[in-house]
């Protein structure tokens, strides 16, 4: 017993402690990001106006704070696990030739990862701050606030786009050390451009810089179900150019 305690504190166990955390912090980073989706957004527009600026005020705001700390935490947890891979048996989790398909499989999920990482904080968070104030002035008798449906907008794009990456990125994850395991060939560059391109078209519309925030990339946006018709998809051609590819 006092040899298991002891190997926690070991480098493989070291290991063992963070992909632990990093998975249930991405359970409920992820989780969140499904429940505003499919959930509350899609309820919102059916309650009655004093009831959703309620909700807005009460519910939302604790709900926004494990989300994005939940979604701080799966990174923070992922990058120094990533840092601790630096060689031996663990060879097969770094960036390089060593890697093979588990490493870039890792790393192309950590893009997807961290580029969402980015807007939980920078797009989704600062905009529903304006929601959320706007609904507590509504509540307490104040004019609405004209900036607040933009803001809702630019949010709502943000988290469609994120739940759309989290599926190929899910894939990337999940499947790295056993679908994507092995040795890849000269092809996995022609994949990195593509995931990375994908990614950033996905991103730059959802900011409004392709198209606009009315933009035909966004328009599916509007209904949640498309999270999957779009998400799916993406993720299995990714999974079918790899095996052509890589």
């Amino acid at each position: 017993m006092l040899v298991a305690a002891l190997d926690l504190f070991s480098k493989g166990g070291i290991h063992w402690f963070l992909r632990w955390w990093h998975v249930l912090f991405g359970i409920a980073w992820i989780g969140l990001l499904y429940y505003f989706n499919f959930v509350q957004v899609p309820s919102f527009p059916k309650m009655e106006a004093a009831h959703r600026n309620g909700a807005i005020d009460k519910l939302v705001p604790q709900a926004l704070w494990y989300f994005r700390f939940a979604a701080l935490a799966t990174a923070a947890t992922g990058i120094v696990m990533l840092g601790l891979y630096t060689g031996g048996d663990e060879a097969q989790y770094t960036f390089g030739k060593a890697s093979g398909g588990t490493g870039h499989a890792i790393y192309m999920g950590t893009v997807m990862g961290l580029l969402m990482l980015g807007n939980v904080w920078l797009v989704i968070w600062p905009n529903q701050q304006k929601v959320i104030a706007n609904a507590r002035g509504l509540l307490e008798g104040k004019a609405a606030d004209p900036a607040a449906a933009s803001a809702g907008r630019k949010a709502l794009l943000a988290s469609r786009t994120n739940a759309i990456l989290s599926i190929p990125m899910m894939m990337f994850m999940t499947g790295a050390s056993h679908f994507f395991a092995g040795e890849v060939s000269g092809g996995v560059n022609v994949l990195w451009v593509i995931v990375i391109l994908v990614t950033v078209v996905l991103e730059l519309s959802a900011l409004g810089m392709i198209g606009g925030f009315e933009g035909p990339l966004t328009k599916p946006l509007a209904q949640h179900k498309n999270i999957a018709h779009i998400g799916a998809p993406l993720a299995l051609v990714l999974m079918v150019l790899w095996l052509v590819l890589a």
